[in-house]
């Protein structure tokens, strides 16, 4: 198998239909509720038909929470509000249906499917369903260490780009993206650190658990350490991955470059996923035209990882509880813009008179 190249995405992925986004946007002149009355959804209409590539637009019938799911050696440090190697607790209750992803699945009829790529546990102790791609258990040290091997980066990416082809195959028509990690948002915060160029300082938040002043300090340290071994790697995607990232880190990167191959549309989650969103971009700079924001997390490394993307991001509820809960929160409103594109009605034709009254 040869040596994947993620800058061969740059070729594969074409932006949506901009001749089919301009006859939304006339369509939407038509309608009878006055443009500018229904605010941002009348633009999300617009993405998803350009995304479809139909007018009117089709509705999001068929839509599917996806979850990758690492544990990260950084979480030792006790940089983040749960105990390190806890991924699995998380995994469970999303399994179990009591996390708030689950609950709020569950209350929107949203199947939900969950992706173990580095989770630290035995794998008995998953479904195979669920546990039947991983890469590794756990993610190195990234201040310190190597998160993954060369070929276990490769691995990760080439898992995601296989979950994305399974989705878009079985019919998904829009995908809701989260993550399932303790730890991951030290290596997010780095990746995102290193592409905007900027310090460690700059980009260290408080994690969706929540730390207080002392664990900030250490994670701050922590990202400052990792980005001195990010830094020599950025002219590589795969390397950078490697260096700074982990297993759920590089299949979300993977899977979101394939799904803008298959045109498939993603709502993106916190920070983890933004970061993944930001290395996917260095590799195909048209990649974010197939995404949106869903939601936004009080992490600044996303704040900052969205403005490089010019993505806006749909909701504001100060919801940091992560597993994708956010961008599924807004995924009501995208159904919303898709109903009111396709079913308000158009104004109607003026009356024409005949020629030889005038």
């Amino acid at each position: 198998m040869s040596r994947l190249n993620l800058d061969d995405f740059s070729d594969l992925i074409e932006r949506p239909d901009s001749g089919t986004r301009r006859d939304a946007e006339e369509r939407r002149e038509r309608l009878t509720v006055p443009p500018g009355a229904l605010g941002r959804l009348d633009e999300l209409g617009e993405w998803l038909s350009a995304a479809q590539g139909a007018v009117p637009v089709r509705p999001v019938e068929r839509p599917r929470v996806v979850l990758f799911a690492g544990d990260h050696g950084v979480a030792g440090l006790d940089v983040s509000g749960r105990p390190a190697g806890g991924t699995y607790e998380l995994v469970r209750a999303v399994l179990d249906g009591s996390s708030p992803v689950a609950v709020l699945a569950r209350r929107t009829g949203v199947p939900v499917r969950v992706v173990d790529a580095g989770v630290d546990c035995d794998p008995e102790l998953l479904p195979a369903d669920v546990v039947r791609h991983r890469v590794r258990r756990g993610s190195g040290r990234i201040d310190v260490e190597d998160a993954l091997t060369p070929e276990e980066a490769e691995q990760a990416v080439r898992l995601g780009m296989a979950v994305a082809d399974e989705e878009a195959d079985s019919g998904t028509d829009l995908v809701v993206l989260g993550d399932l990690s303790v730890g991951g948002t030290t290596p997010a915060s780095t990746l995102i650190a290193a592409l905007c160029g900027t310090d460690a300082s700059v980009v260290t938040g408080r994690g969706g658990a929540g730390i207080d002043d002392l664990a900030w300090m250490r994670k701050c340290a922590a990202i400052r350490d990792a980005l001195r071994r990010a830094r020599p790697v950025l002219g590589d995607q795969l390397e950078l991955l490697a260096a700074v990232g982990g297993a759920d880190l590089a299949a979300t990167t993977g899977f979101l470059l394939q799904s803008a191959v298959r045109r498939m549309p993603v709502i993106l989650d916190g920070v983890v996923s933004a970061a993944c969103a930001l290395v996917a971009q260095r590799a195909a700079f048209r990649a974010p035209d197939w995404w949106l924001a869903g939601q936004v997390s009080g992490e600044p490394a996303q704040a900052k990882a969205l403005d490089r993307m010019a993505l806006n991001p749909l909701l504001d509820h100060g919801v940091t509880v992560g597993e994708g809960t956010g961008a599924l929160l807004a995924l009501p409103l995208v159904q919303a813009a898709a109903a009111f594109a396709a079913e308000l009605p158009e104004k109607p034709l003026p009356e024409q008179r005949p020629a030889d009254e005038d």
